[in-house]
């Protein structure tokens, strides 16, 4: 015979409130933030049942825990909030790839450092791909010279973050800005 799967209770997220709170003491705060002291868990449950609101547990590490009387979903709202005000916050850093050949014209050696910049500005890093194709390959020192120049173009507004280097038919470098 089958034993039937066996689950794990749920999880709760969040702060223990009313029934949840299984300790004999409490040091309470009240509505209004006035410190009680130290209150029997059953009477601060009494205290919190008059107000129309609930007890929540605020400290639980401390002895006794800190529980204050306020409303629970009002605090579930204000933390849902902030963590989506958080989120909407924080800036996921792209790599932006520019590639360049080692015989890159002036003009479209300065449309690729005018796009560089605007990069960092938005505080993205920037891959730079140098791509040598046939016998360019002969003259690597021209690509690493080219490298050297982007490098030393973008020094007050970016640092490197991966010195040049040559992978294959590629020489790589990566600039992150300051």
């Amino acid at each position: 015979m089958r034993r039937p799967f066996k689950t794990d209770a749920p999880v709760k997220d969040g702060p223990r409130s009313n029934r949840e709170i299984r300790i004999p003491k409490v040091q309470l705060i009240g509505a209004d933030g006035e410190n009680m002291g130290v209150v029997p868990t059953d009477q601060a449950l009494r205290m919190a049942e008059e107000a129309g609101l609930d007890l929540v547990e605020i400290s639980p590490n401390v002895e006794p825990p800190v529980c204050k009387i306020l409303d629970l979903g009002k605090l579930k709202y204000a933390n849902q909030k902030k963590a989506a005000e958080a989120r909407k916050k924080q800036k996921i850093v792209e790599v932006k790839e520019i590639k360049m050949r080692p015989n890159i014209d002036t003009h479209d050696y300065e449309v690729k450092m005018k796009a560089m910049g605007r990069f960092f500005d938005e505080g993205d890093k920037v891959k730079v791909t140098l791509k040598f194709r046939g016998r360019e390959m002969a003259h690597q020192e021209l690509g690493m010279k080219l490298l050297q120049q982007v490098k030393a173009d973008t020094t007050e507004f970016a640092k490197v973050e991966a010195e040049p280097k040559l992978e294959g038919r590629q020489m790589m470098m990566v600039l992150a800005p300051k």
